[in-house]
């Protein structure tokens, strides 16, 4: 058997998935505020994609429809079916929320997949797809679990927080606990 003896250093090179440290990042200052930069011009990217072909397909409304405004008939449409199924007959004020969460993390999640990120290089860090960072992800379930209280809040009054004592009030503490760590649970 013939071995071609190499060393560690050789074979650094193949291994090598990111020059990027963990923990660098690209920082704004504006005013007081450090912004997360990477995530930003991300997440601006993934807007001005969703708003730019919504615009270009959707800009003249025709009676019998072009491609793009049925691509974009078929995703209301299927946004709409979607918000029926888990909300039921009142999902109606439901569908702009669903469906700029659904959106925009879909397009997000894609265009890390799509784009060529890497492709630009910044002074720290290096651009990534929104979600890929816990902080977008958390700042989409945070208003998630707000509508979700407010939905609750709002259908039974006051006696939605009866579901923390079914199916019996020793399990209270778990409901509670249930429902202060969902938006933990969506952030992964």
């Amino acid at each position: 058997m013939n071995v071609i003896p190499c060393s560690i250093k050789t074979l650094k090179g193949l291994y090598d998935i990111s020059g990027v440290k963990v923990g660098q990042h690209l920082y704004w200052q504006i005013g007081g505020l450090q912004i997360h930069a990477q995530v930003l011009i991300t997440s601006w990217v993934v807007i001005a994609i969703l708003l730019g072909s919504v615009i270009i397909a959707v800009r003249n409304p025709q009676t019998i429809p072009t491609d793009g405004q049925n691509f974009f008939e078929y995703v209301l449409e299927f946004i709409r079916d979607l918000s029926k199924t888990q909300i039921g007959e009142e999902y109606g004020p439901w569908v702009p929320f669903i469906g700029t969460m659904f959106l925009f993390i879909f397009v997000s999640n894609w265009s890390g997949a799509l784009l060529p990120w890497k492709v630009i290089q910044l002074p720290h860090g290096e651009l990534a797809a929104p979600t890929n960072d816990i902080n977008t992800t958390v700042a989409l379930a945070l208003p998630t679990s707000v509508a979700y209280f407010y939905a609750g809040l709002t259908k039974k009054g006051l006696g939605y927080f009866g579901k923390y004592i079914q199916p019996t009030p020793i399990l209270l503490p778990i409901n509670i606990l249930e429902d202060f760590t969902k938006p933990l649970s969506l952030s992964f």
